[in-house]
C-alpha cells in the first residue's frame, strides 16, 4: 500500500515535466510527509475542451465518490487495489474516464515484524520523480450553497498492486509506478477504461518496479529532508533486507 509519500518538485518542475497545459490554483508545496486527506497535485486531461487540456491540479488524497453524501467514508479511499477498482462503485467511473498521475519523489513504507515497525524509503533508480497510476473524482459537497466556490471538491486515490521481487520483502503491496511511454494512454480521457486497462497498466509498470530501490530510515516524524535520510549502516538497495 501506499500511505505516506513525498513530492519535492514544485509545480512549475511538474508541469514541466508532464507537459502540462494549465496550472490549477493553490496548488500545494513540496513536502516530505504527505498523509492522506491532505492536498496532493495531480496530473490530468480534462475532456470539456477539445482537444483535451493537460492540466496539474490540487487534489484531496482520498477519493470522494461522486455519489457521497459527506466527505468522510467509512473505509480508507487513499489507495484503490487495481485487481477490483473497476468493479468497486467507489472507483468505478473514474476507472472509466477519471484517471490521473499522481506525482512522486519516492514513498514510505514500514516492515513490520511483529510489533516492531520499521521505516523504508522507496525511490527511483535514477533519482527522478515517479508517475503513480491514479484515480479522480468530483463531487459537490450538498452542505454548501450553489454560489460558495468550495462546493466542489477534487479528490484523488493511488492503485496498487501486489509486490514482487524485493520489494516484497517490505510489504506485500506497492503503488503502481507507470513508465513515462505509458502516460498518455492512462490519461486520454477518451478511451473507456475497464478492469482489462488497469490489468495492462499494471503489467506494464512491473518494469518499473523492477528500478526501485530503498533503504531504512528512522521514525518518520515532522516534515523535511532528514526524513529520507538513511539510517547509519544502511544505503540505497533492491535486493537485500
Amino acid at each position: 500500500m501506499c500511505g505516506r509519500y513525498i513530492i519535492t518538485d514544485t509545480a512549475s518542475d511538474l508541469a514541466a515535466m508532464f507537459e502540462v497545459e494549465h496550472e490549477g490554483s493553490n496548488l500545494p508545496e513540496p513536502s516530505w510527509n504527505i498523509k492522506p486527506t491532505e492536498q496532493i497535485p495531480i496530473v490530468l486531461e480534462s475532456a470539456k475542451q477539445e482537444p483535451a487540456v493537460r492540466r496539474l491540479e490540487s487534489a484531496r488524497w482520498s477519493l470522494i465518490p461522486s455519489f457521497a453524501t459527506e466527505m468522510a467514508s467509512s473505509f480508507p479511499t487513499f489507495n484503490a487495489r487495481s485487481e477490483s477498482a473497476a468493479e468497486k462503485p467507489t472507483f468505478k467511473k473514474s476507472v472509466a474516464s477519471r484517471r490521473a498521475l499522481v506525482p512522486a519523489t519516492g514513498y514510505y513504507e514500514w516492515h513490520t515484524v511483529g510489533a516492531k515497525k520499521t521505516p523504508y524509503f522507496v525511490h527511483s533508480d535514477d533519482g527522478m520523480p515517479l508517475a503513480f497510476a491514479g484515480l479522480y473524482s468530483w463531487w459537490r459537497n450538498p452542505a454548501l450553497a450553489e454560489d460558495d466556490p468550495a462546493r466542489w471538491v477534487l479528490s484523488a486515490t493511488i492503485l496498487t498492486a501486489d509486490a514482487q521481487g524485493p520489494l516484497a520483502a517490505i510489504h506485500d503491496r506497492i503503488p503502481v509506478a507507470l513508465p513515462e511511454e505509458t502516460w498518455d494512454q492512462w490519461l486520454d480521457p477518451h478511451t473507456v477504461g475497464d478492469q482489462a486497462f488497469v490489468d495492462a497498466a499494471v503489467a506494464a509498470s512491473r518494469s518499473q518496479a523492477e528500478t526501485l530501490r530503498f533503504y531504512e530510515v528512522a521514525p518518520i516524524v515532522g516534515n523535511g529532508p532528514e526524513l529520507i535520510e538513511p539510517v547509519a549502516g544502511d544505503s540505497a538497495r533492491s535486493d537485500t533486507m
